[in-house]
């Protein structure tokens, strides 16, 4: 992975958006990573990536809850504001 300078990567934005689009770019200030820049298409995957590991939880956590015998009411119950 390449390494930019906040300020370098102000001052040669063109090749850093460049460098992008084929690997991903670490952005450093004061000698720690403050933000890596990746392609939109590698965005956009890992998004979805991690919108799906995400459904899996939750379907998992809701089988979970079911077999337990959580329902609709009581889950309802749980989460009212009661203050």
């Amino acid at each position: 992975m390449k390494t930019f300078t906040a300020n370098e990567a102000k001052t040669r934005f063109g090749e850093f958006i460049d460098q992008a689009q084929r690997e991903p770019v670490r952005v450093m200030r004061h000698d720690r990573v403050v933000g890596v820049m990746v392609s939109a298409q590698d965005y956009e995957a890992m998004r979805a990536f991690y919108a799906d590991r995400l459904r899996q939880i939750i379907d998992k956590t809701a089988d979970q809850a079911a077999r337990a015998g959580l329902t609709e009411e009581a889950l309802a119950a749980l989460l009212a504001d009661e203050s």
